[in-house]
């Protein structure tokens, strides 16, 4: 826990920008009918939404990291952008990103944290983070906290991609993409230390469906530490769990090459 309270001395300390900032209802895990849609969700301790520019759409304009502040809505730090005419935007923080350094998005520019390009002008073996899958769009994905995707080739007119799941995809190579890690690689190794915590971020208590009536879960019944008397384990809702691949077909399923490597099987 000290070394996680060290990283968090680089932040400023100052109130988020009002302009980049919005009220979003809590929704605590229901519909607009009122429903549960989402079970384990409760009321959360307020917060605003900061406006972040995933797309950094300020082409060939330089802009200054003025402060580097903390999110309470994602993982990753955030940095305070200043560009010429005042204006001023919320972008992703990059490790290594400092204030008072100076950051761009060009169609090919300075292999510098924080930099945005296209990315067929990026080397092979450099670590990139907030990747576009359509032009224009922004960023999708590489957001989270300490994530990066590495170049692995540049191959008619796609760039290949390992991301950190050990998935290989393409992406086509117009796409922008920013020059780096995302900041605050250190979360995963964060305590909670208390069930407060957790509740205080959204999280209600969650109970094991061993624990419960058979009404309520296919695992309910039967004293104490009985098994679930089942030849695989369920969802409340009946279906397998555990080992069955859930994910639907997507328009972007043609352009992996090689599938994520399941960490659990030696």
């Amino acid at each position: 826990m000290k070394s996680i309270s060290k990283t968090k001395r680089i932040l400023t300390k100052k109130e988020p920008e009002k302009n980049l900032v919005v009220s979003i209802k809590e929704k605590a895990g229901r519909n607009f009918s009122g429903r549960i849609t989402t079970r384990h969700r409760g009321r959360r301790v307020k917060r605003l939404y900061r406006i972040v520019d995933f797309g950094q759409e300020k082409l060939e304009i330089l802009g200054k990291v003025v402060a580097l502040e903390y999110d309470p809505n994602r993982t990753a730090y955030l940095a305070l952008i200043e560009y010429k005419g005042g204006e001023k935007r919320y972008v992703l923080a990059p490790t290594d990103l400092k204030m008072g350094d100076e950051i761009i998005c060009t169609e090919k520019t300075d292999l510098k944290p924080g930099n945005r390009m296209k990315i067929k002008n990026i080397p092979v073996g450099t670590q990139v983070y907030n990747i576009e899958l359509e032009l224009g769009k922004g960023g999708r994905f590489m957001r989270s906290a300490g994530t990066f995707a590495k170049i692995l080739a540049q191959d008619e007119g796609f760039t290949n991609l390992e991301l950190s799941s050990g998935e290989v995809r393409k992406v086509y190579g117009e796409c922008f993409a920013s020059v780096g890690q995302v900041s605050h690689p250190e979360k995963r190794f964060e305590i909670i230390g208390k069930a407060g915590r957790n509740r205080l971020k959204g999280w209600r208590p969650t109970v094991r469906g061993s624990a419960m009536n058979p009404c309520d879960h296919p695992h309910g019944g039967g004293g104490g530490k009985t098994p679930i008397g089942l030849k695989y384990p369920k969802t409340p809702w009946g279906k397998i769990a555990r080992g069955v691949k859930t994910r639907k077909k997507k328009w972007t399923d043609r352009f992996i090459l090689q599938r994520r490597q399941n960490k659990n099987k030696q």
